[in-house]
């Protein structure tokens, strides 16, 4: 399969632990969002031989699903070295409307040749200590040196990401890959991957769209809170977050307009 990286032309650099692409409208966006996706399955396929990607849930990642698994794509990527995790869980059943896994299938995925043996669900119907032990587990042995190719990333209207919100104690884990964090603005309990996990990772992408994202977008970026919010301790110098995003969440954007 051909790597495509003409993407790279359009990344700026927001500082030393974040870069970011900013597309016209949510068509040019989910577009951008399935190559870059394709870009680095392709990539991480010829360079170990399997593409180790954690999903996310949220209606930005719905859409790129979707898009994903039209016909058009379904030769671009051998799917079948493709393994799927999720980097965060609702505690519900897989059949709960709620759940991220159930969200990834119906939008697409189940449509396209990933095998069974490479999907490897959060099981968020089981007791949650006992959910992130095991899948704590699965990844260290199933993802070599733990570090995935690729962990995909929402923004909340709050900072959080994957299940990691403002002042929850899930936020100072720092020697587990897989965590359940008990969410007291919500009073449930949910499943997700630590920040060490994810900035251990190879590619850190976030996916925000409209309006509704531009004052935290602006928040997350353009500020440092203290305590930083979620969203904002994720990129390492090594292993940097992009951010893809449209014009209408870059909107209020003043440090990267100047840089750009």
């Amino acid at each position: 399969m051909k790597t495509d990286l003409t993407w790279k032309s359009k990344v700026n650099t927001v500082d030393s632990r974040r870069d970011i692409v900013i597309l016209q409208d949510s068509d040019e966006t989910v577009r951008f969002c399935v190559r870059h996706f394709i870009s680095l399955a392709n990539e991480a396929i010829k360079d170990h031989g399997f593409f180790y990607v954690a999903l996310s849930g949220g209606s930005t990642p719905k859409v790129i699903f979707q898009q994903m698994s039209k016909p058009e794509f379904k030769h671009e990527v051998d799917w079948s070295k493709v393994m799927l995790f999720w980097s965060d869980e609702r505690c519900v059943p897989p059949t709960s409307l709620d759940s991220n896994y159930r969200m990834a299938m119906d939008s697409g995925f189940s449509s396209l040749p990933v095998l069974p043996e490479h999907i490897f669900r959060i099981k968020g119907e089981i007791e949650p200590a006992k959910a992130a032990e095991d899948y704590n587990h699965l990844i260290e042995e199933a993802v070599p040196d733990h570090q995935f190719d690729l962990v995909m990333l929402g923004m909340g209207p709050d900072g959080h990401t994957a299940s990691l919100f403002p002042g929850t104690s899930g936020l100072e884990v720092g020697n587990r890959l897989v965590i359940a964090n008990y969410i007291p603005q919500k009073e449930t309990w949910r499943l997700t991957f630590t920040l060490s996990l994810i900035n251990h990772a190879k590619n850190i992408a976030f996916y925000t769209m409209g309006e509704g994202k531009a004052e935290m977008l602006k928040r997350v970026l353009d500020k440092e809170e203290s305590p930083p919010l979620p969203a904002q301790r994720v990129g390492t110098h090594q292993h940097k977050a992009l951010w893809i995003v449209d014009s209408a969440a870059a909107a209020l954007l003043e440090k990267i307009k100047k840089t750009e």
